[in-house]
């Protein structure tokens, strides 16, 4: 069977490409299961947004479903595999090796989305030639040597916040051009210097607001019913 081909619509909305993810997860598990066809309604239903909007953000990577049966799974999975880059490799330098960090390099499932961190880095020499899952980290002085001879171009900035600045500038002038930044700290770069900003304290914040709006709505309703 022929691959779909794939004709991508540059100028991707970010609200559309943070969701194409889910959209492909959700695909996955439905092909696990043996469905052979899915509709917007049904992708809409399972991850809780509006069937327009799935349809819309597909139209992105112009993935034509059938009118009353949905979208080819197969087709759509590995349609939206390829605009993500999932299928390609893409090696990473891993820049500050603490618990967040070496969590990371555990993560076999990186690699499942394109991401291969082949190297962590770390101001500690005590780390220094050893390993975190077959994977080798190296003091930060050994950073543009080793950026020289590999021309690795993305980071992944696990430091302490502290550190983020100075770091990202050191990952710059070494090479890197784009950074997966997980720290809290908004670091500030060259405009043709890519950052993803992935801060889970950020996220956690936005949960425990919202779960505070939940219970103050909650008080209030009682107070009415006393």
């Amino acid at each position: 069977m022929s691959k779909p081909e794939v004709i991508v619509h540059y100028k991707v909305p970010e609200p559309t490409l943070r969701r194409l993810p889910w959209y492909l997860a959700y695909a996955k598990l439905v092909l696990k299961e043996g469905e052979k066809y899915l509709s917007s309604t049904q992708i809409a239903k399972n991850i809780a947004v509006d069937a327009s909007m799935v349809a819309k953000d597909l139209s992105f990577v112009n993935i034509a479903g059938r009118t009353r049966v949905g979208y080819n799974v197969a087709d759509l999975v590995g349609i939206l595999e390829s605009f993500l880059g999932f299928t390609n490799s893409h090696k990473a330098f891993l820049f500050g090796v603490g618990n967040l960090g070496g969590a990371l390099m555990h993560d076999n499932g990186l690699e499942q989305f394109g991401l291969e961190i082949v190297a962590g880095f770390d101001v500690k020499y005590e780390l220094t030639g050893t390993s975190i899952n077959h994977i080798p980290i190296h003091h930060l002085d050994r950073f543009a040597e080793l950026q020289q001879q590999t021309g690795i171009n993305i980071g992944v900035l696990t430091v302490p916040v502290e550190r983020a600045q100075m770091v990202s500038e050191s990952m710059i002038a070494g090479g890197i051009q784009a950074i997966w930044n997980f720290t809290p700290f908004r670091i500030r770069v060259p405009e043709n210097i890519i950052v993803q900003n992935t801060s889970i304290y950020a996220h956690l914040a936005v949960m425990f607001n919202r779960l505070n709006a939940i219970k103050e709505s909650e008080k209030k309703i009682i107070n009415k019913l006393k």
